[in-house]
């Protein structure tokens, strides 16, 4: 599991990082699945997966 978080840590600090100079590219692409294959294997993906089901369900259906 600490291996498992600081992935995530690192994959975030450079995914965000890439986003605030606003480098798009393959890396970029590669450091965001790498960052949302590391952080759904943690306990974050549980309260992350309710509230992504809570904002959809919250769209009324057109």
């Amino acid at each position: 599991m600490a291996v498992t978080l600081s992935l995530v840590l690192i994959f975030g600090l450079i995914l965000f990082m890439l986003l605030r100079s606003r480098t798009l590219g393959a890396g970029s692409a590669f450091i965001a699945a790498s960052f949302g294959f590391f952080l759904a294997s943690t306990g974050a993906a549980g309260p992350i997966n309710d509230f992504f089901t809570a904002v959809i369900n919250a769209i009324p259906d057109i």
